[in-house]
């Protein structure tokens, strides 16, 4: 009886935050939202001018504002943040049969772009601040597991290169990205940060997915801007920038004749025009749009501040700045029946019309991955047991 008191006074307070008086629609995880810019404009001219596919001015248009949010010198727009995370890993040097570098609490997507290239997630644990890898123990564990052999890594035990680390932005919190890149510099390793959730979060003024070679955003339709299916890459490195708008494009060249030619194996990756207006139309609103989400997560922790045991995953205010994509919560391990207690709110919250979400499926108890390298994963076991997040719409503050 204790435990469901407990649970009710939780979902009273996520009720609090996202129903208004008189409001009776199902409150979802994240909705898209297009009544606070020009959308229908954007994509009405797309259609006028039959420029709908992979080629047209809003795809300039869509990457330009990129590089002007994320202070990047070049931005390739791609149809998915899986899709750019693959060409990301190719772009540094990922080969069939190398090993990865990623934490297991994320997305199935991470694992899924180093699996496209036959290439294995290698598992490190993450740090219960962040929910991002951790650095700590990447540290160590490279020491007990790597060797370098004529500047190339290798795992010691399984015998493959290590050729890359991903580091995952959980939920818009930032990982502790300066800590992971210096870890990865001892061994010169590649660092492609996986921003799918972190557009507009930033660590000391610079944004993430900023700080490795290259970084992968995510636009789709349960982001903080959409455009239906999509994503972005981002990254300093002119040449990889070249290399990846080349890729992304079927590797597809004009001769000195004006005859299309293709000069290697390729994708076929670009975003259409179409779905770039849909974005451009919300990105000229971002600042707008994240001043909301960071509203709402304020609302949340007033709201939970008088229930024990349970914690609002936060930035850490002297140097992180989060788009807080998903709220969440983190529940108290040291709850009785703590499972009980996790989809009891879930499902009394689900009663009411509201949707909230547990925590991702660990990637390395996947059927498909069990079987990767791993260092002791004893964070992402318990910490994955406790996480609920929260509808974050940011329209629901409106």
């Amino acid at each position: 009886m204790t435990n469901i008191i407990f649970c009710n006074e939780i979902v009273d307070a996520i009720e609090n935050v996202v129903r208004k008086p008189n409001q009776s629609n199902d409150i979802l995880l994240h909705e898209p939202y297009f009544k606070d810019n020009k959308a229908l404009d954007y994509v009405k001219d797309c259609i006028d001018k039959a420029w709908v596919s992979t080629s047209g001015d809003w795809v300039t248009k869509f990457e330009n504002k990129i590089k002007k949010i994320t202070s990047s010198q070049n931005a390739i727009a791609i149809t998915n943040g899986t899709v750019g995370l693959r060409l990301a890993l190719s772009l540094v040097g990922v080969n069939k049969g190398d090993e990865v570098i990623m934490p297991p609490l994320t997305f199935i997507a991470t694992a899924n772009a180093i699996a496209h290239l036959n290439a294995t997630p290698h598992f490190v644990d993450i740090e219960k601040d962040t929910l991002g890898l951790n650095p700590e123990i990447l540290s160590k564990h490279l020491k007990n597991v790597a060797e370098k052999r004529n500047g190339v890594v290798f795992n010691k035990i399984s015998g493959k290169k290590i050729s890359a680390i991903i580091v995952v932005h959980v939920f818009g919190i930032p990982a502790k990205i300066n800590q992971l890149i210096k870890v990865a510099d001892e061994w010169d390793l590649p660092v492609i940060e996986d921003a799918a959730e972190a557009l507009g979060s930033k660590v000391k003024g610079k944004d993430c997915g900023t700080f490795g070679t290259l970084g992968v955003y995510s636009f789709n339709g349960n982001k903080i801007v959409t455009t239906g299916g999509g994503g972005v890459i981002v990254t300093n490195d002119n040449i990889l920038a070249k290399k990846a708008k080349h890729l992304s494009t079927t590797a597809k060249m004009e001769d000195d004749n004006g005859n299309i030619i293709h000069d290697q194996i390729a994708w076929n990756d670009r975003m259409p025009n179409i779905n770039a207006a849909l974005g451009f139309a919300q990105l000229e609103v971002f600042n707008e749009r994240l001043k909301l989400k960071r509203l709402l997560a304020k609302n949340y922790i007033e709201s939970f501040k008088s229930i024990k045991n349970i914690n609002v995953l936060q930035e850490e205010k002297s140097s992180e700045f989060s788009n807080y994509w998903l709220v969440t919560l983190i529940l108290d391990k040291d709850l009785n029946d703590i499972s009980f207690i996790r989809n009891t709110i879930i499902n009394l919250a689900k009663d009411r019309g509201i949707q909230l979400r547990p925590c991702w499926q660990l990637i390395h108890k996947t059927e498909m991955y069990n079987k990767c390298f791993r260092s002791n994963l004893d964070i992402s076991e318990s910490l994955s047991k406790l996480i609920i997040s929260l509808p974050s719409s940011p329209q629901i503050v409106i």
